[in-house]
């Protein structure tokens, strides 16, 4: 049951949103034009950069098997997840940056957008140079560069989406997301089919044009609804915490925070699983893409069902079954249980990754959302940085039972977060019948 102050605290949230509103018209508008291209914007952002984070299962197993096969996977699991991790913790400040001054920054002349794309594009250019590649330079290029450019992208994109919509946020944000997945799915496909044909360090060319193409049409097709502040008083408002206040906040941040620690975890391990269960295999190469491919329709379905149902109302037994779908991953001793297991994690996974940022976007006034969010995924970040590198230290050996560890960890973990994430639930509520 909530307490007094907590009740005020969300009185107080609610009454300065909606003076928000009536102060600028243009935040009651629902949808439009505007609104989904900026969606359209959004999503090739989250394609060609969160594309790339759902992609790194291929980078750790080619890293493995050819450019740094003396390195540990533990150590290469670490410059995917410190990738991620930049990106959250950077996030407060690109977002708050969105909430004053859109992704088109007038004031100085930067842009957000321009900024990040030629990070992005300049890190994979910079990154095909490096031959041979070590261990240093791919986590200063690759991890560190790479990482806080898309911080100045990926979190402006959902936020400029956040202010252009109220009710079907949800389902915005789940579109949006589904760049992530399609990137996941498009790099992997592309890197194999091309490196074979002109070579690894060429793809990452490619990709490095492909990235700059859609962050120009992005730049081009958003639009964002900013509240111009001063430096001096945006710079004040960059690291909002003041949302741990709310115990619905924190509980659901610890919730998410178990949760990050094992959904990547089949992201990173699919692969070299599949090639101990049948080395042979016609398919072998192409689970990860199976994964972020089939989490496309899970994205969009947990976004449409989430507005109708309640975000939270749908996260938090869906992250259970993830934790539930460990069991067939570490029952899979043929090539066809396991492609079961990627489709269906996939399609979940997709609703999870959809879902989160609408659901704390729900509990943050408009106009702190950029610096919210991203302060709550600043926390969540070090569950991205810690989960992959300590599942593959708890990978024994090369055969199929030295996953086992692995396995239940991941199992565990989202388990644990799925039943924080219910308490967050409750604090709201206890009638569970009640969308939220």
């Amino acid at each position: 049951m909530l307490q007094e102050k907590d009740i005020i605290s969300v009185r107080r949230g609610s009454e300065s949103t909606s003076e928000s509103q009536l102060s600028d018209p243009k935040k009651e508008v629902e949808g439009g034009t505007e609104a989904w291209l900026t969606v359209a914007g959004s999503f090739l952002v989250y394609y060609a950069s969160f594309g790339l984070i759902n992609s790194f299962g291929y980078f750790q197993d080619y890293y493995k098997r050819q450019a740094l096969q003396s390195t540990s996977a533990t150590t290469i699991a670490f410059i995917g997840t410190l990738q991620m991790t930049l990106m959250n913790i950077i996030g407060p400040v690109s977002g708050a940056l969105c909430d004053s001054y859109g992704v088109k920054v007038p004031s100085p002349q930067l842009y957000l957008y321009v900024g990040s794309g030629v990070g992005v594009s300049g890190s994979l250019l910079l990154l095909s140079y490096m031959k041979p590649l070590s261990v240093s330079q791919a986590f200063l290029i690759q991890a560190v560069l790479m990482g806080i450019s898309m911080s100045f992208g990926v979190q402006p994109a959902l936020t400029a989406v956040g202010q252009h919509f109220k009710r079907r946020r949800g389902f915005a944000m789940s579109v949006v997301f589904g760049g992530c997945a399609l990137g996941g799915l498009c790099y992997p496909l592309m890197f194999s089919r091309l490196e074979p044909v002109i070579g690894f360090w060429w793809s990452l060319r490619v990709a490095a044009l492909k990235a700059a193409v859609c962050y120009s049409v992005a730049l081009f097709i958003s639009t964002s609804k900013p509240i111009y502040r001063p430096w001096n008083v945006a710079w004040t408002t960059l690291l909002d915490y003041r949302g741990f206040k709310d115990r619905r906040y924190a509980v659901l941040c610890l919730g998410i925070w178990f949760a990050q620690i094992g959904i990547w975890v089949p992201n990173y391990y699919i692969e070299s699983y599949c090639f101990i269960i049948d080395p042979n295999s016609s398919i072998k190469g192409n689970f990860l893409p199976l994964i972020n491919g089939t989490s496309i329709l899970g994205m969009i379905m947990g976004g449409f069902f989430g507005d109708i149902i309640g975000r939270l109302n749908v996260l938090y037994p869906v992250t259970l079954t993830l934790s539930l779908l460990c069991i067939i991953w570490i029952l899979s001793t043929t090539i066809t249980a396991l492609i079961i297991f990627s489709v269906l994690f996939g399609f979940f996974s997709g609703i999870y990754v959809g879902l989160a940022p609408s659901v704390v976007s729900q509990i943050c006034p408009d106009e702190k959302m950029g610096a919210r969010i991203g302060a709550f995924y600043s926390i969540v970040a070090i569950g991205n940085l810690i989960g992959a590198p300590i599942g593959g230290a708890l990978i024994t050996g090369p055969a199929r039972e030295d996953y086992r560890w692995v396995i239940l960890y991941a199992a565990c973990s989202l388990g644990l977060g799925a039943c924080v994430m219910l308490v967050s639930r409750l604090l709201h509520t206890r009638n569970l019948k009640v969308r939220w």
